[in-house]
């Protein structure tokens, strides 16, 4: 007979009597879980949420049988035969001194009032407590988003675990002893000087508003509560909107496959931008003579200077017009530019629209500026762009390689993961440049020199061939090209490309040892992999790890690029891409064109379509003449944006549809109000291959439309016979030329607001982790692709000795055009930074918070000095968010030549001590860098 796994054995039935009444519990479920599913209540306060209880309110103890003290029923758990009494006359009086006491200690305050101890107290009729209330400690409201409030704290300790297990930040703990006891922050610093990072886990532990939202939010009585996903990173969290009178007032999370309840500060905190005053609410039209150049300053209250209001008709009619007379002089000359932060839906009409509307395929997004080098190896070498395992596999892993990546400022929630997966022994190795906050997790960190990625993976490479470590059978059964793959490692030696990564041989060997002969290996990375010019060289070399271990196919394994927006994985999907249609068909194929000129009823063009640089460069040659630009901003995202900003200047006609007066809808002319994310219907797809349900929650403000209803009007006046009145009619379009979502219906999303992909029939369950048997091309095998040493484009030198890597903070997303507008958000973060390292800053002459200048070859920026012992020597890191201080003019637009991705992680500056404020014009002359690198 079979012996049962651990799994099965958690899943057992017992047996056991509750109140008198035989139920069926669990062993892995405790007594409380199995009395509330039979509908029994027992108090609680330590009790609930994603964390273990360790009875320490002892509010829910319970009779048990033959046992000589009341048991707490939260870490208690049901054994055959056992006979639990909750009400007995010993346990009720038990539960009731309980709360009585933590009711005597508590202030009377709105805070309190109605909270869980006076819940509980009310139900089990407890009067005015007897005992005297001792002096309380002080409020702590240094923090702009989280409120202190020690009077109402009743020692559960569900904060700490919230911090300490859960998020695995390690700010909050326990000090002092006997009536002083409280959870402190670091060394009882005040909770604003601490290292909160601010992801609200504690607020949405504690039962007593102990910890709260500042500012008394959610004190209000509620009009409803919706349930949606974060619109921030491609984690897809799943949270729940708490909205009165049409303002969101504050979010939860809530219990979604890929977040567990957890969020971060953005999910949390940063939703107030839907309300802020910026937000369009009528279409403008660029008035008479106002002319367009590269060289202008946004002021998003003062638009009137640039714009005029005008009525939807004739917006739409204007914008309708410039298009349709420069597709019907050259149709090659428009092209179109999607969101990643819009729905499925929307992402999979704007595509339709430029391929049958426009006439080509000129049509991309943002995915092109993060990710597409990923997409070009994974493509080429497993035939699919999608990750093979969800985050949460490290925590079946035995081994988690991450690099390029740092997830505590990028995918926080996914981070937490990760943490909680060292913390249960698995062994993680961080590689990266730049020293994050997951290296002290580390059983190794690496911390390899700027654009040496593929010198230190061939090592790993040449080690696991050289001690005979690679999968013989899953290479000989699965894969192909592998004998090219040897060949190419012959040269990479740890110990020739010690020096020139700048990591050890032996350690180099260790971790190749220990990533081919774990049980499971994982790899996760980020854009730190993907935006080089050797990009998808990079890619090649971590898909060829995986394959020459066999450490894809299974749970604990994979391959997984972790998605930047909350919809890029879902836009690529959906065809946003020039030389795919939707599920990755590529338009240059008979066999795809035919299947999409019969599906959606026209002729379409089989020549792939420019990407997003590639457009850039055309329109300031003349050959892309118009736009249509749909909740992107390339005036901040692109690189080297002075040519960007000039390039869209010089188009003949730009629609730009958004929420905010964006820098790159300064430069339209005409400007279409968008809806947020709040305000809308529709799916959206997460890192993990999970296609999920967003729901409306607010009404859009004054004359503001829904994207899609937006693109449908658009289209009908270039003459596309659309009818779509529902994001329900387009998802089952998509179906339809989708295989790997033709098994999920609307339905299924409104019930279960979350399945994953691929699930080809109706009812499957979808597949968390793919290439079991076999990899998605032609032969069912994966390919090696070799690579080779690869330089950046640009090297430092004399003139220009460092080196700058941009890249997303915690506390703000992308261009920051929505992150800004939230007000907690921008408070914790209000000014752009460049971190350096404290030895290079010294150098400088400055000191923290001093202004410097940093200069590229193609331009230069002011902001505020922070040192970062994480920066390595002779490099800058500088978030891209801030437009006063904008990175990306900096950036160098080279491009990777398979994945035509620029090279943002790479270019050489000087940095000046001294400039400008940021924003102001001119830049700072003082001390440079140049004598310590030049």
């Amino acid at each position: 007979m079979e012996r049962a796994t651990t799994e099965q054995l958690a899943m057992m039935p017992i047996e056991f009597k509750l109140n008198g009444k035989t139920v069926i519990g669990r062993p892995d479920e405790p007594i409380i879980t199995t009395a509330q599913k039979h509908g029994v209540e027992i108090p609680h306060l330590c009790h609930g949420g994603n964390q273990r209880s360790d009875g320490n309110c002892r509010s829910c103890v319970v009779e048990i049988k033959g046992e000589r003290v009341l048991a707490p029923s939260c870490c208690r758990y049901p054994t055959a035969g056992m006979e639990v009494t909750t009400d007995s006359a010993r346990a009720l009086a038990s539960q009731k001194m309980v709360l009585e006491l933590l009711l005597s200690d508590m202030t009377e305050v709105s805070y309190t009032r109605d909270n869980k101890v006076a819940y509980w107290a009310q139900k089990l009729d407890v009067g005015q407590p007897r005992f005297n209330r001792r002096e309380q400690p002080k409020g702590d409201l240094s923090h702009p988003a989280i409120a202190v409030n020690l009077d109402a704290c009743i020692q559960c300790t569900r904060c700490v675990r919230a911090c300490r297990e859960v998020q695995v930040n390690d700010v909050i703990g326990y000090a002092y002893r006997g009536d002083r006891s409280v959870p402190v922050f670091d060394f009882d610093d005040p909770m604003g000087k601490s290292t909160c990072v601010a992801c609200g886990e504690c607020v949405q532990a504690c039962p007593t508003g102990a910890l709260m939202a500042a500012r008394d939010v959610g004190m209000q009585a509620i009009d409803k509560k919706v349930d949606s996903v974060c619109p921030f990173c491609g984690v897809g969290c799943l949270l729940t909107y708490h909205v009165k009178e049409n303002v969101i007032q504050f979010v939860t999370g809530k219990d979604g496959p890929a977040n567990r309840n957890r969020l971060c500060v953005k999910g949390r905190y940063g939703f107030d931008y839907a309300h802020h005053p910026h937000r369009l609410t009528k279409p403008l039209i660029r008035k008479e003579g106002v002319g367009k150049s590269a060289d202008f300053v946004v002021d998003p209250g003062n638009w009137s200077a640039v714009f005029r209001e005008a009525s939807w008709d004739e917006a739409l009619a204007r914008a309708a017009d410039g298009l349709s007379k420069i597709r019907d002089e050259d149709r090659y000359a428009l092209a179109g530019f999607g969101s990643a932060k819009g729905s499925n839906e929307e992402a999979y009409l704007f595509q339709k629209l430029v391929r049958t509307g426009f006439g080509t395929n000129n049509v991309d997004h943002c995915t092109r500026l993060c990710h597409a080098s990923s997409v070009a190896a994974l493509l080429e070498g497993v035939g699919s762009g999608a990750v093979s395992n969800q985050v949460n596999d490290v925590l079946k892993a035995e081994v988690v390689f991450l690099i390029g990546a740092n997830p505590t400022s990028n995918h926080p929630v996914a981070a937490t993961f990760m943490k909680n997966a060292t913390k249960a022994g698995v062994k993680l190795v961080v590689a990266d440049p730049r020293r994050g906050d997951l290296a002290r997790h580390a059983t190794y960190y690496l911390q390899f020199k700027p654009d040496t990625d593929v010198a230190l993976l061939n090592a790993m490479i040449h080690t696991i061939i050289d001690e005979n470590l690679v999968n013989e059978e899953f290479v000989k059964e699965r894969t192909t090209d592998f004998d090219a793959l040897k060949e190419n490692a012959k040269d990479f030696s740890p110990e020739a490309m010690a020096p020139v990564c700048g990591i050890p041989a032996e350690t180099i060997r260790e971790v190749a040892r220990l990533f081919a002969r774990s049980r499971g290996s994982m790899i996760l990375w980020g854009m730190g992999v993907s935006q080089h010019v050797h990009g998808t060289d990079n890619a090649r070399c971590l898909i060829a790890l995986c394959l020459m271990t066999g450490q894809i196919g299974r749970p604990g394994t994979g391959l997984h690029p972790l998605r930047g927006q909350n919809n890029v994985q879902g836009a690529s999907d959906s065809g946003l891409i020039p030389m795919m249609y939707p599920d990755y068909q590529r338009v240059n194929t008979d066999e795809a064109n035919q299947r999409f000129e019969k599906f959606w009823g026209t002729k379409l063009d089989k020549k792939p379509g420019l990407t997003v640089v590639e457009i850039m460069h055309a329109a300031t040659e003349g050959k892309i003449r118009g736009m249509y630009i749909m909740g992107e901003n390339p005036a901040m995202s692109d690189p080297d944006l002075e040519h960007a900003r000039a390039a869209m200047a010089k188009l003949e006609h730009l629609v730009v549809q958004d929420i905010f007066l964006t820098e790159t809808a300064y430069l339209a002319d005409v400007v279409l109000p968008a809806t947020a994310w709040p305000e809308k219907d529709g799916t959206v797809t997460n890192t993990d291959r999970m296609v999920q349900l967003g729901r409306r929650a607010l009404k859009a403000p004054g004359e503001a439309r829904e994207d899609l209803w937006t693109i449908v009007e658009l289209a009908k006046r270039l003459g596309l016979p659309w009818r779509y009145s529902h994001p329900r009619e387009v998802f089952e379009e998509m179906r339809g030329c989708m295989d790997s979502i033709k098994g999920i219906t609307w339905e299924r999303l409104e019930r279960d607001s979350s399945v994953t992909y691929p699930c080809e029939n109706e009812g499957d369950p979808g597949e968390p982790v793919v290439f079991q048997t076999h990899f998605p091309t032609a032969t069912g095998r994966a390919r090696f692709v070799p690579a080779d040493l690869i330089p950046a484009a640009e090297r430092p030198d004399a003139e220009y000795p460092m080196v700058l890597i941009t890249g997303r903070q915690l506390e703000h997303w992308h261009t920051g055009a929505i992150t800004r507008r939230s007000g907690v958000l921008d408070a914790i973060e209000p000014e752009p930074v460049v971190s350096l390292h404290p030895l290079d800053l010294e150098a400088l002459g400055a000191k923290p918070g001093d202004i410097v200048t940093v200069e590229s070859r193609r331009g230069r920026i002011s902001l505020f000095a922070r040192m970062d012992e994480g920066t390595p020597r002779g490099a800058v890191f500088i978030p891209f968010c801030y437009y006063e201080a904008a990175a990306n003019l900096l950036t160098n637009p080279v491009l990777d030549p398979f994945g035509k991705i620029p090279e943002f992680k790479y270019c050489a500056v000087r940095v000046t001590r001294g400039g400008a404020r940021p924003g102001d014009p001119g830049y700072g002359k003082g001390r440079a860098l140049a004598e310590l690198y030049g």
